[in-house]
């Protein structure tokens, strides 16, 4: 099993080349009724999006939760009636723990949380990939864009709960092994959200999210780290140059290792 990063970008490159092969051949029947479609569909991603039971049931998707495994806990039952935003730490390189938990029908999702409906928000730059954002929203993800935000948090009689993942692009290059740097500082944008549409916050941390790669050494002030940062401010997303096991051996490859995540909803009441 690759990195599901590494997979998705590796998806929308396909399906970016798609589009333009067709319209290199010329396959006009085929690209223009998609091209015209999605003019109109282009802002799906921020109204909720499009998910399919189908997608999120795929047998893969089990492999996936099974084979770190991925667990996830809760600390309070919480209340159906109210709309909830989950700050998901920390990042990590692969987001293990939120994807598998939140877009997929092989987590505890369902009867730890009934009456409830996750909505993973990611990155608006893969909902700009053609036929890639498809894919992703069968899925669940959404956009992380205020709209998209306000949008979930927006139901009446509340059963949503915005996931999203605090740290960012940012925090995943100080996903190290056995080391946390969670940058909260300067998200202050959703609790401004949740005091607008009266959600309620509850911390998640991702236990061994860190663990599943060893990334190579790029500390504050390296040049390496000087590189990612300029990347991830021109391109909006992290380049963590990481490594792990091979399908066959153990000692150098692209897999994760395979190491336990468990996702913890801390939420309390006085």
């Amino acid at each position: 099993m690759a990195a599901h990063r590494r997979r998705e970008r590796g998806r929308a490159q396909v399906c970016v080349g798609i589009i333009v092969i067709l319209i290199i051949h010329n396959y006009w029947f085929l690209y223009v009724p998609y091209l015209t479609w999605l003019y109109f569909d282009w802002r799906t991603p921020e109204q909720g999006g499009r998910r399919s039971n189908w997608v999120r049931s795929w047998t893969v998707w089990r492999y996936f939760k099974d084979y770190f495994p991925i667990h996830l806990l809760k600390t309070w039952d919480l209340d159906p009636s109210h709309n909830y935003i989950f700050g998901f730490h920390p990042h990590g390189v692969l987001v293990a723990g939120a994807f598998g938990n939140f877009c997929t029908n092989y987590s505890d999702f369902k009867e730890l949380f009934p009456g409830f409906t996750a909505y993973l928000h990611v990155l608006p730059f893969w909902f700009r990939c053609p036929l890639f954002r498809e894919y992703l929203m069968s899925s669940g993800p959404v956009s992380v864009s205020k709209k998209s935000v306000s949008h979930v948090l927006s139901k009446e009689g509340g059963g949503n709960i915005s996931v999203i993942v605090l740290g960012g692009a940012e925090e995943s290059l100080d996903a190290h092994p056995g080391k946390f740097t969670l940058f909260i500082r300067q998200r202050k944008g959703f609790v401004k959200i949740a005091l607008t549409h009266g959600a309620y916050l509850v911390p998640v941390f991702s236990f061994g999210e860190n663990e599943l790669f060893k990334q190579v050494s790029n500390p504050e002030g390296s040049w390496l780290r000087t590189v990612q940062e300029r990347l991830r401010k021109i391109m909006g997303f992290a380049l963590p140059l990481f490594h792990a096991r091979g399908i066959f051996q153990y000692n150098f490859g692209l897999m994760p290792y395979r190491k336990p995540i468990h996702t913890v909803g801390m939420y309390t009441e006085d």
